[in-house]
């Protein structure tokens, strides 16, 4: 049984964002990246399971092998059953008693540790792993793995201790409001595209005192083994989080299945966490509480551009924000809403930038974008540019280009659409494609309730103008459509402590990681009174005779 012990820092000072590291040419950061690059390459790991502390070998594997280098083995992963889905939710069950009962300040402190540990000794070893088991380049490997992963550990801990407010008192009593985790366990679902949002799907739960089984996407075992190992090296009790991996399915309905489920924290397709929502709502007799379900789903995340708009600027955010890790961001900016007067200068400058990104191995430094994230993912956004190109409502502008020869590279592509309401406008594809609808100027009105109602999604947008006049009725129209509304900049990006993120209608439940509103979901506060001097008579006073 572990047992609480007096901490200095009960409440830690509010955390300052990490800095993001440049590893530009002869710096210290890209050598060690470089080396470390170089290792996980030549160094293929054995991946097991991690279940009440345990590495947890199968003999059934699955290879585990680079995106833009299908040819590199990165290590070799041990798939599980049911059987072991049960294991983890037992052995997380059996660690709940002593793992809640610690205080928030030693709760925390495994967590702080690990933030420092990810910054220092661990921070290229994340990246690397992001960069070859995902595809990501150093910058966006960067922004992840290690810097949205150590703002989430440092900002929680800090949030945790302040997420609620005592009652107030009255006479003859003491009244109190506890903290407690959910009752039972937390199920955590994690997708390919962030390392981060891996690490702290589970480990938000953790921090208030929940236990967790956590099941990893089968494309980012690889990043998702060494989050395991940074934890374990930070003095995660065992038991507290176990990882599992395998088939997707039969693992996830055990978890969801089971009479014990406190919540499920996911990040995924509005699909998936459809079938969990309906597969708990079907079965909610088998649960022991009503268990929470907390989820980031997708989005086809738009910009819109007035006739005010700065070009160039808005030529940048387009880029950056279309093409950035292949699209494959849920906030990635995949339909655009363009002035007819700014689209021949928009368009060149949209093209130029195009042609100067390089699409390859992201081990080259000076790489732009590398490979989507598997065979399906390659082949689904082939047959979208094919559409595009056959379709005569849609005119190919530039990029269009797909290889699989070496590693699933789709290149940059932008597609016009004379259809607002076209396939390639509403729904969403997770790569990168960009589509344009170019609108009548005088028709700006109806343009944006285009794009209010362009899509099921309402996860982020951006809207371009230097008009004040139209910012402000564009923010008002569009209130609904973006959980994350951003003026002049693109619509990706948002910092752990600075821009909660979470979105409404079919992206999720939106309820905003990088924040307390996320923490809050993971408890089930216990209010108490203490009365010093209970009544001892059952009359009432209004009860006397006259």
């Amino acid at each position: 049984m572990l047992r609480a012990m007096p901490h200095p820092t009960a409440t830690p000072p509010r955390p300052s964002n990490e800095p993001v590291r440049a590893y530009a040419p002869g710096s210290p950061e890209r050598a060690a990246l470089k080396a470390a690059l170089e290792d996980l390459s030549s160094n293929p790991v054995d991946v097991p399971m991690f279940i009440g502390g345990r590495e947890v070998r199968t003999g059934r594997t699955s290879q585990v092998r680079s995106p833009h280098r299908r040819d590199l083995v990165l290590g070799t992963a041990h798939e599980g059953t049911a059987e072991h889905a049960v294991s983890a939710i037992d052995a997380a069950l059996a660690a709940r008693p002593a793992w809640s009962a610690l205080s928030q300040a030693e709760r925390s402190a495994v967590f702080l540790k690990a933030a420092e540990l990810a910054a220092t000794t661990f921070r290229y070893r994340l990246n690397a792993a992001t960069m070859l088991g995902q595809s990501k380049t150093a910058y966006q490997a960067e922004i992840d793995a290690a810097c949205e992963l150590i703002d989430f550990l440092r900002f929680n801990a800090f949030w945790a201790t302040r997420l609620l407010e005592q009652p107030e008192a009255a006479p003859n009593m003491w009244n109190a409001i506890e903290q407690r985790p959910l009752d039972g366990f937390v199920c955590a679902i994690t997708p390919f595209n962030f390392t981060a949002i891996a690490g702290n799907l589970p480990t938000a739960p953790a921090l208030v005192g929940n236990v967790v089984v956590w099941k990893p996407s089968p494309n980012a075992l690889r990043s998702a083994h060494e989050v395991m190992e940074l934890l374990r090296a930070a003095g995660l009790p065992d038991g507290v989080i176990n990882l599992i991996h395998g088939p997707a399915e039969e693992l996830v309905n055990t978890c969801v299945d089971h009479p014990r489920l406190g919540g499920v924290h996911f990040t995924g397709s509005t699909s998936v966490f459809r079938s969990i929502w309906r597969r708990v709502g079907s079965g909610i007799e088998r649960y022991a509480t009503f268990p929470r379900l907390v989820g980031e789903t997708g989005g086809k995340d738009f910009v819109f551009a007035h006739q005010s708009a700065d070009v160039d600027a808005l030529a940048v955010a387009l880029v950056r924000g279309a093409f950035e890790f292949q699209g494959q961001k849920c906030s990635a900016a995949s339909r655009a809403y363009v002035p007819r007067s700014l689209w021949k200068k928009l368009e060149e400058r949209l093209v130029a930038h195009i042609a100067g990104l390089r699409v390859g191995d992201v081990a080259d430094f000076r790489t732009f974008m590398g490979a989507v994230i598997d065979e399906r993912a390659f082949g689904r956004l082939s047959g979208v540019i094919e559409q595009a190109r056959r379709d005569p409502a849609y005119r190919l502008v530039a990029g269009g280009r797909a290889s699989d020869e070496t590693g699933f590279f789709i290149h940059p592509t932008l597609v016009e659409s004379s259809d607002p309401n076209s396939r390639l406008m509403s729904e969403e594809f997770f790569g990168p494609i960009l589509t344009v609808f170019v609108y009548d100027d005088a028709q700006v009105d109806e343009a944006l309730s285009l794009c209010e109602r362009g899509s099921g999604y309402a996860l982020t947008g951006a809207v371009f103008a230097q008009d004040r006049h139209f910012l402000g009725k564009a923010s008002v129209r569009l209130r609904e459509a973006a959980g994350n509304f951003y003026v002049n900049d693109k619509p990706t990006g948002a910092v752990v402590g600075q821009q909660p993120f979470g979105g409404g209608r079919l992206s999720g439940t939106n309820d905003k990681a990088g924040s307390p509103l996320n923490l809050l979901r993971w408890i089930s506060p216990r209010a108490i009174k203490e009365t010093f001097v209970p009544a001892t008579s059952v009359a009432y006073p209004s009860m006397s005779e006259e």
